[in-house]
């Protein structure tokens, strides 16, 4: 057997298909007839189906430790001199692997799934294990037929592999993935959950009680995968920051947006039984994206630099994706009137089902002939679609819905929303906000397909065009945050808003007041202007709105801290009146403030610890966006050194904020590669802080991609990010390229805070009859574990690999072209990448508009250092600006000749201003249906002459003393304790 090893990994594959759609068939039988047998029968098939995805793993894993190079995968993502730890890393290095890596995962999921629901919720059970099944076998069918991991050479097998690609071979690369993964993967059992509660009418908070926890779980790591993605592009890509609106990286964060706004909404349903239908529209949003994710990461559909390559797989993303929508969409159609609140008739089920694949129906057809066949201008083509969906929506609605209903007294049984003054219509904001980001994002990152399918014109959306649009929805995010945690549920007096918002808003002044008056003393100025991305009044306006930013940023995150501490202050300051606070041992407060906060937060009851920890959630969130915030007050700057020679770093307050000594130049060699190292020795105010080592690296494997290595020293206050272009082995000078990145130490710290506030919500229930000191060690023991965590995330290793080194865009540059020309060799003369040459602020900003034209996924002229291209088009456009040429004139030439897709920010004409008019149309919609919704909730308050609408939050009266902010938070306390 072990001779034909492939073909028995291939055999498991299909063995796999085999037991999950005997599981798949049993589920629904058992969901049917209600048997037991049947649905242990349904778990036993699970656990099955889960050993052998787990054996195809181990096989392949054996594989790559073996050399078993008759197998394509392992010869393609390994060789014999790689390490244990990268040749299992190579396991999700390439797509083959990553697809049975992302099943073999989904199995543990499903495993501790059917472990955990035991004889839970008997209903539901059979439905939840035949959806998981149902995606098992769809990544079954894509490795049998398109991606098989155990495919073997044609040629036979190699004498040895082709090597693990140098960017992959990092620490954060073994760690990223899982994580990222794990999160992608976890948004499949909410998923089942929803569609589980759907199939069976069980609509009330049963489904949300049982995923909660797996839906946290999935976005707590969602988040660390995200992070850990910033972390390791921080280090490898060489480029000098942590994210570039990579459309992997939003193919990983639109995910993110969905669930998010899912654990906000669902507390609604929870505590008032409303947006049943919006919930299950979230949860089926969020494992779309999650598969739409995965096909723009592998169908070859987009340029990234962390793509993979061109596949066929991606027709079967297509087909599953609409297999998806089609099936969601029927099951939510067929309960809509359980999730609506009326009578489950089946008239009205048929009049929605109907209705709702009218819309579908009639859309389909015309979309397909308005995109493919009418040659119609994109100011007309769009405005016709928008006509033929608007009149499918008036057909099925008025002519049929309508008719079908006719005669019918349809009465809403469901509570409806009692003010605007309310928890409820801030969370609503939040969700509208949140939503208003995926689309930004997912306009932008598909774009470029949909142009090129529609209008066959290649366009291309850059960083700056996310930067300029996205500051404004963030901050809206952020405050919406804050505000909504000092509203109460149903409704909330004017008075006691005043109460609570009166400190937050000071908070917010003096951090205005503050920041403008000593931020420019200390190297943080308030307003910092950056380039326009459009000529005219609409880039002046982006361009005003984010030079204050970084006033905003921090105001926000100010007003958001003040909130968090005022409930915490009024939690203890409740505990301590109600004699809870006597229950935390005083030990622990005397070891210091943070062992007995931590205790208290674990010994909640399961309803307050959920609030506190998405507190605390909260907090790590804040510290992140001041960490994001201080992007605004990078310092970029390029040199070029003798040994010896020195370079002050300025601040923005025009201080030195660094000073680099070359100390000189040495070479290593080991097995796998030689590297060439620059020493750097960093002072500030004639004090030594250290030295760093930026090198470069050329693999034996790999010799005309030769990587970077970047070296940092970390602080509270900012990075010191050094890379080395050149090393000139005769001169031995060294070209740099050197970035300050304030605060990014508070990115990854905020991580950690917020990796522990999900902690704390998923924390169990403690046993009462525990003695205190096996309860503390319970606690303490899940907290270090937490902590560690943390602590692992938060590591910055010095080392890092870079295909290009990513120079800085600004400040002087001290090389001239004849130096750049003679240091364009390193070692024995192997082609080096140069160090970007960048005279002025005119060729920063052009360089920073146009696109490299060299292959490279992400480059613009401002950051690639190639020699085939960049550098020949730099020299290019000085000779113009030399000539007397215009900027924008420049500009223009170069994409008349390279196409549209050569300039970062599509030009904001045509076809291209749909990038941010459809989004914001989409924005607007939203806001106008919360508009209606308000006029609605407004005359269903002046009709009911106060009603039920006029309690308080605590059930007292609205604007008494009932009202009172202490009195609300005590009321609040003792129901969610209660």
């Amino acid at each position: 057997m072990w001779s034909t090893f492939p073909l028995f990994g291939s055999t498991l594959l299909l063995a796999v298909m085999v037991v999950a759609s005997y599981t798949f068939a049993v589920s629904l039988a058992a969901g049917a007839s209600g048997r037991a047998r049947t649905l242990q029968a349904a778990r036993f098939g699970a656990y099955g189906t889960v050993i052998l995805i787990a054996t195809c793993v181990f096989c392949l894993a054996y594989a790559f430790v073996s050399h078993d190079f008759r197998i394509r995968y392992v010869t393609h993502y390994s060789d014999r001199s790689m390490t244990t730890a990268y040749l299992l890393t190579a396991l999700w290095g390439g797509q083959d692997g990553s697809l049975l890596w992302w099943l073999f995962l989904m199995s543990l999921y499903i495993g501790a799934c059917v472990k955990w629901l035991g004889a839970r919720y008997l209903e539901l059970q059979p439905y939840i294990i035949a959806t998981l099944m149902a995606v098992v076998l769809f990544f079954c069918v894509l490795m049998a037929f398109s991606a098989n991991p155990f495919a073997q050479n044609i040629s036979g097998a190699a004498p040895d592999g082709e090597g693990f690609n140098p960017l992959l071979q990092n620490y954060w690369m073994i760690i990223h993935p899982p994580c990222l993964y794990t999160g992608f993967v976890g948004c499949t059992i909410p998923f089942a959950f929803a569609v589980s509660a759907l199939v069976t009418g069980r609509l009330d908070n049963e489904w949300i009680l049982a995923c909660r926890k797996w839906a946290i779980f999935a976005w707590l790591f969602l988040a660390i995968g995200n992070t850990l993605g910033m972390v390791w592009a921080y280090e490898e890509l060489g480029w000098g920051g942590y994210w570039a609106w990579d459309p992997v990286e939003n193919a990983a964060f639109m995910p993110f947006l969905t669930a998010t706004a899912f654990l906000h909404s669902v507390m609604i349903q929870e505590r008032r039984g409303l947006l049943r239908v919006w919930n299950v529209a979230l949860i089926c949003m969020t494992f779309f994206m999650t598969i739409f994710g995965t096909f723009l990461t592998r169908s070859g559909a987009i340029a990234s630099v962390h793509a993979f390559a061109q596949s066929s797989i991606g027709a079967y993303f297509v087909w599953f994706l609409v297999l998806v929508v089609a099936f969601a969409t029927t099951l939510v159609l067929y309960r809509w009137p359980e999730l609506r609140g009326y009578d489950p008739r089946p008239e009205l089920r048929r009049a929605a089902v109907i209705a709702g694949w009218i819309i579908l129906v009639c859309c389909g057809p015309g979309i397909f002939f308005l995109v493919t066949r009418a040659k119609l201008p994109p100011a007309i083509q769009f405005p016709a679609l928008a006509v033929l969906a608007g009149g499918a929506v008036y057909v099925a609605v008025e002519l049929v819905y309508r008719r079908m209903t006719r005669g019918m007294h349809l009465k809403l049984r469901r509570v409806g929303m009692e003010s605007i003054l309310s928890r409820e219509f801030t969370f609503l904001l939040n969700n509208w906000a949140l939503l208003g980001f995926l689309g930004f994002v997912l306009v932008a990152t598909t774009f470029p397909m949909i142009s090129e399918a529609l209008w066959d014109e290649k366009v291309t959306v850059g960083p700056p065009y996310y930067n300029a649009w996205v500051q404004p929805i963030g901050l809206v995010i952020m405050m919406l945050m804050g505000m909504g945690t000092l509203f109460g549920w149903r409704k909330t007096s004017p008075e006691a808003l005043k109460r609570a918002f009166f400190a937050p808003l000071v908070a917010a002044a003096v951090a205005i007041a503050a920041h403008f008056a000593f931020g420019g003393m200390i190297g943080f100025p308030a307003v910092v202007w950056g380039d326009a991305i459009y000529p005219g009044a609409l880039g002046t306006a982006l361009r005003g709105f984010n030079a204050y930013t970084p006033v905003m940023g921090v105001t926000v995150a100010v007003f958001n801290l003040a909130v968090v501490v005022q409930e915490f202050v009024a939690l203890f300051a409740a505990r301590r009146k109600s004699g809870a606070s006597k229950s935390v041992a005083p030990v622990l407060w005397y070891a210091g403030f943070l062992p007995g906060f931590v205790y208290t937060l674990l010994t909640l009851p399961p309803a307050s610890r959920r609030r506190y920890g998405g507190y605390v959630v909260h907090l790590g969130i804040i510290v992140m966006f001041l960490g994001f915030t201080g992007k605004s007050w990078t310092i970029d700057k390029e040199t070029t050194l003798a040994v010896g020679q020195s370079y002050v770093v300025p601040a923005l307050n025009g201080h030195e904020r660094f000073t680099l000594e070359y100390v000189g130049e040495r070479m290593e060699v080991d097995n796998n590669k030689r590297m060439v190292f620059a020493d750097i020795r960093v002072m500030s105010e004639g004090k030594v802080l250290g030295e760093l080592h930026p090198a470069k690296f050329i693999y034996k494997k790999m010799p005309e991609s030769p990587t970077t290595e970047v070296s940092m020293m970390h602080s509270v206050r900012d990075d010191l990010y050094l890379v080395v272009g050149v090393v000139n082995p005769q001169t031995k000078m060294a070209s740099l390229q050197i970035h300050v990145n304030p605060l990014v130490a508070w990115v990854w710290f905020g991580c950690v805070i917020l990796i522990f506030g999900s902690f704390v919500c998923m924390w169990p229930e403690l046993v009462p009859n525990e003695s205190r000191v096996w309860r503390v060690a319970r606690g303490s023991a899940a907290i270090a574990t937490s902590i560690v965590m943390g602590v692992l995330i938060a590591m910055l290793p010095s080392p890092a690999f870079a295909q290009n080194a990513a120079p800085a865009t600004g400040g002087q540059q001290q090389q001239t072209a004849a130096q750049a020309q003679s240091t364009s060799t390193m070692g024995d003369g192997e082609s080096m990448h140069g160090v970007v040459r960048i005279d002025n602020e005119t060729e920063r900003a052009i360089f920073s508009k146009l696109r490299c034209q060299c292959g490279c996924p992400t480059d613009l002229l401002s950051t690639c250092s190639c020699s085939s291209f960049a550098e020949p088009a730099r020299n290019r456009i000085r000779a113009q600006l030399a000539s007397g040429m215009k900027p924008d004139d420049i500009i223009n030439a170069y994409v008349a000749e390279y196409g549209a897709g050569s300039i970062a920010v599509p030009a904001n004409r045509g076809s291209t201003r749909l990038i941010y008019a459809v989004p914001l149309a989409a924005i607007v919609g939203g806001g106008a249906g919360l508009a209606l919704l308000l006029k609605r909730w407004r005359k269903k308050e002046d009709g009911d002459g106060g009603g039920s609408g006029s309690s308080g939050p605590a059930g007292g009266p609205a604007g008494g003393k009932g009202d009172d902010y202490d009195a609300r938070l005590d009321a609040e306390l003792d129901d969610l304790d209660g």
